[in-house]
């Protein structure tokens, strides 16, 4: 008897058990089934190109959608000018338009342009024209030496350049090696330099190398206009210049080609170098350095101005390296010119025959310093170097 009861309880509690569950899954179904419609009804139903959703303003997005802020960020990346309260040049402009600088596949925002085109063809062209010049020096050494007197100095000098024209022109070259230096590590640094000093290092260093770029840099301008007006005229063209163009200044063979005071080579490394290049980068530096007043500062003029300064301190630098190499190595008695400011007769009659005919006819002194010391310098060889 008790086996049977036991039997019948446990009989019932399984049915109750099997009946609860199949209650509770179709309560499950049904309330699924109604919880999707009521899903589908919260979203809209627009589709996300449709013409009236992208012609919402922010509120009426914030009303269909909280947290979308798809109108605001669309008119940003117009680049347009919004209210700012902060009174700073372009505050209303958070993101540039869009451009597209030379040898871009497609436009992208202003500063994001100006970064690649920089870290890109700039730094990768500029870099292996530097890397070409130097190879193209060594090359030049290699082959041809350096260009000796071919005949014995007679020990007779003659005042090339006098003490104001020696300080105008090292005022130049130091500061142009300063900024070639700073600059060659602002723009190669990361490259070259960041893995081996390391990030901390390299940050202090390409600092301090930002700063003197910065205040050397309008010494190097002021340096230049002084140089401009106290060799211009020397340096102007004159009819033996087509002739010593033409024949490379003699380079081949063992041909004497005239020239004045400076030859027609020096003449362009005057007139496109010193000069032009000259004018491009001071003045693109000085926009960086907000020196201009007046000057429009904005972003994109910046960016502008930067790029100009990349592409004319390279070639500058390029085409330096030709004259700092016939200054030095590549002539003899060149330095010695420009370190003490005489150079051997026999120096000039090879290398400047006509400038030389004019000093032994009178038409030029011999000596043009005022100081005792130069004019007893003109009957001995000054020591090289």
């Amino acid at each position: 008897m008790k086996k049977w009861i036991a039997g019948l309880g446990l009989s019932f509690s399984l049915i109750l058990v099997t009946t609860g569950g199949a209650l509770a899954q179709n309560q499950d179904a049904g309330h699924s089934a109604v919880a999707v419609p009521n899903a589908s009804q919260s979203v809209p139903n627009v589709e996300s190109e449709s013409l009236e959703y992208l012609k919402q303003n922010q509120a009426e997005r914030t009303r269909d959608q909280r947290g979308n802020l798809a109108p605001t960020y669309r008119i940003v990346k117009k680049g347009r000018q919004n209210y700012s309260s902060l009174p700073a040049r372009e505050a209303g402009v958070l993101i540039q338009p869009k451009v597209r600088f030379p040898g871009q596949a497609h436009a992208t925002t202003a500063g994001e342009a100006w970064r690649n085109y920089r870290n890109g063809p700039l730094t990768q062209i500029g870099g292996w024209m530097l890397v070409v010049a130097v190879l193209g020096i060594a090359v030049v050494y290699l082959v041809f030496g350096t260009v000796k007197l071919k005949e014995r100095p007679s020990g007779r000098v003659i005042e090339r350049f006098t003490s104001l024209e020696r300080i105008a022109h090292w005022t130049t070259a130091i500061s142009f090696i300063l900024l070639a230096l700073t600059g060659i590590t602002m723009l190669f640094g990361r490259y070259i330099i960041l893995p081996l000093f390391g990030p901390s290092l390299f940050g202090w260093f390409s600092f301090a190398c930002k700063n003197i770029h910065n205040f050397v840099g309008p010494v190097f301008t002021v340096a230049l206009v002084v140089v401009f007006l106290i060799f211009v005229k020397d340096n102007l063209a004159e009819a033996t210049d087509v002739r010593w163009l033409t024949r490379l200044g003699g380079i081949f063979g063992n041909e004497n080609v005239s020239s004045g005071r400076f030859n027609a080579g020096e003449k362009l490394w005057f007139w496109g170098g010193v000069v032009l290049l000259g004018l491009f980068v001071s003045s693109s530096g000085f926009v960086l350095n907000m020196l201009i007043p007046g000057f429009d500062y904005t972003r994109g003029n910046m960016q502008i101005a930067n790029v100009v300064h990349l592409i004319s301190a390279v070639i500058f630098m390029s085409i330096a390296l030709g004259h700092i190499y016939m200054g030095t190595l590549g002539m003899e008695g060149a330095y010695t010119a420009m370190a003490t400011g005489y150079v051997d007769d026999e120096w000039a009659k090879e290398h400047h025959d006509l400038w030389y005919d004019d000093i032994q006819s009178g038409k030029i002194p011999r000596i043009r310093s005022e100081d005792t010391a130069g004019k007893n310098a003109a009957y001995r060889l000054p020591a090289e170097g």
